[in-house]
């Protein structure tokens, strides 16, 4: 996990180009790098770097002596770049799987750059001698990116919105930001005075899509009859190739089925791999909530060493404007489940040496296990909200998942969104990936039923919302939240809410909270960073995205 930070045709101050790079510092804290290069006028390019692979010669921009025209950034991990090398003979220089970018880039040409890669990736290359940028971005959007772009053609990308929007004001014609769209590629011509021109926009993927590179499992070691060893196959193989990393590795545990799946099979590839080191895992709740006392079985009986981070209401009052200016976004539900995710990554940061951190992001889409996948009306509505889930998910669970995260300089890997995993569910028979019995995931719990990977009220234990998983149903965490926040909004700002924002206009006082913290940080640009209230479908009379007003949840007191 990095920042990265570039500008194309805009002639700025230095001091406001340091005070905008430094924004996304957090990122990358080990080390950063500014550069300008005299062959590109007003061109620059900066880097903050969290080292996970070739601490050495891994710093970026990255420049190779055999290609010293092109320059790279990017933040992302491509797990293929050894089996890359193999096929089409590339020499590497350094051990970082980034190069292979380059590589690729020069030997096949930028068409055939994006959908050679598996892995996760947000970068920008320059090619200054062929006067070219191409910028990429992952299927699923797991890497961030948000791109800056004016009429007469200034060009800024960053990680974060927050590295650009300061820069706005200095940009005298029409300019959007927003964020770059995952699964697409664009290439731009530098123009003489470091302006840009848009030569092309591709799709090159999308969710579900078979993989256009080799996949890291053989087709053709997957069984025709056998779809729930097939399953387990292709999910055990994306926890392995994600161990890739020279810093220590760990897991996110909830006690739920997603993260439980990972961390057990992140601890059985980390024995078999003899990683020199145990296996952290890190649960989080306010006392003894379920979510505590599940995480705290899975990790007796899977052998980590596993760490509870108990949190009160008054934590959660210290970091809610903080949070909604990392996650860059006014979503309910995003801000909702992102606060024990942003305290467990603080932990995590001040008392241990974990940084890679594995997590279960990306299930519920791709399973359907939120519990409104209940009431889809047939299998093929259901299998198309998967689709529009997966495709939306770097807007909400997947934003959350990253900026929590790096917030407090960690990397998160999420197997679940791998790209030949998804590609393989998402291909079974529709009917056979809906809740079978009133229980949600059924074909992914059946896939690992009776292999002892999990105990079994492990595998089988009932979805949750997440505010009654780390609190209770007594008090669940929205509750909490509506608390803090009631003595800020007054029924009259409520009232004149309409007035205020006509775009997703706040119907409460949580909803008022969230969206006036976010205009303060990022003023006018509602529109382009979040196109709805993420909400349960095919539910009525429901104005709260909480499971829990669904009729079919189910949590315990």
């Amino acid at each position: 996990m990095c920042g990265i930070w570039a500008l194309f045709g805009l002639d700025i101050p230095l001091t406001c180009m340091c005070e905008n790079f430094e924004k996304i510092s957090h990122r990358g804290p080990e080390a950063f790098k500014l550069e300008y290069d005299h062959a590109v006028k007003n061109g620059y390019l900066g880097f903050h770097r969290l080292a996970i692979v070739d601490d050495l010669r891994g710093m970026q921009p990255m420049r190779l002596i055999k290609y010293p025209h092109i320059f790279l950034l990017c933040n992302g991990e491509i797990y293929n770049y050894k089996s890359i090398s193999e096929e089409h003979g590339f020499q590497y220089s350094t051990n970082c799987d980034v190069e292979v970018i380059i590589h690729l880039y020069e030997n096949n040409g930028a068409q055939n750059v994006t959908k050679m890669l598996d892995g996760v990736f947000a970068f920008c290359l320059l090619d200054f001698k062929n006067k070219r940028i191409l910028i990429g971005r992952d299927p699923y959007g797991v890497r961030p990116l948000f791109q800056l772009y004016s009429t007469d053609g200034q060009l800024g990308i960053c990680s974060e919105s927050k590295g650009l929007m300061g820069l706005t004001k200095r940009i005298k014609s029409d300019w959007t930001l927003k964020p770059f769209t995952p699964g697409h590629y664009e290439e731009y011509e530098i123009l003489n005075d470091g302006r840009t021109k848009l030569l092309s926009k591709v799709n090159y993927c999308k969710p579900g899509s078979k993989p256009s590179f080799k996949p890291y499992t053989n087709w053709n070691a997957l069984s025709k009859t056998n779809v729930l060893g097939n399953i387990r196959m292709l999910l055990s193989a994306a926890v392995k190739k994600r161990l890739m990393a020279d810093r220590k590795v760990g897991c996110l545990l909830s006690g739920g089925l997603d993260s439980s799946l990972v961390a057990a099979l992140l601890v059985k590839h980390a024995k078999e791999e003899s990683l020199p080191y145990k296996i952290q895992s890190f649960a989080i709740g306010m006392g003894d909530s379920p979510d505590i006392i599940a995480a705290r079985q899975v990790a007796d009986y899977i052998g980590t060493e596993h760490h509870e981070i108990i949190f009160s209401e008054k934590d959660v009052l210290h970091i809610l404007d903080k949070l909604i200016y990392h996650l860059e976004t006014f979503d309910i539900t995003t801000i909702r489940a992102s606060i024990g995710m942003y305290l467990i990554s603080k932990y995590i940061k001040n008392n241990t040496e974990t940084t890679v951190i594995f997590s279960g992001e990306g299930a519920d889409e791709l399973a359907q296990g939120y519990i409104y996948f209940r009431d889809a009306p047939n299998e093929i509505e259901a299998h198309n909200e998967s689709h529009r889930l997966l495709k939306d998910i770097y807007l909400y669970d997947g934003l959350r998942a990253d900026r929590t995260t790096s917030a407090f300089s960690l990397e998160l890997r999420v197997p679940f969104l791998d790209i030949q995993f998804t590609n393989y569910y998402l291909s079974l028979d529709a009917a056979s990936r809906q809740p079978q019995g009133g229980v949600e995931k059924h074909l992914l719990r059946s896939a690992f039923d009776g292999t002892g990977l999990l105990p079994s009220n492990i595998l089988w234990r009932h979805k949750e919302a997440f505010s009654d998983g780390v609190t209770s149903i007594k008090k669940s965490l929205f509750q909490v939240v509506h608390d803090i926040i009631k003595d800020h909004v007054t029924d009259e700002d409520l009232e004149n809410a309409h007035l205020k924002y006509t775009y997703c206009t706040p119907k409460t006082k949580e909803a008022l909270y969230y969206r006036n913290i976010f205009e303060k940080y990022y003023g006018g640009q509602a529109e382009e960073f979040m196109p709805y209230f993420w909400m349960p479908r095919w539910i009525t009379g429901i104005s709260d995205p909480s499971a829990r007003f669904i009729k079919h949840y189910s949590a315990k007191e």
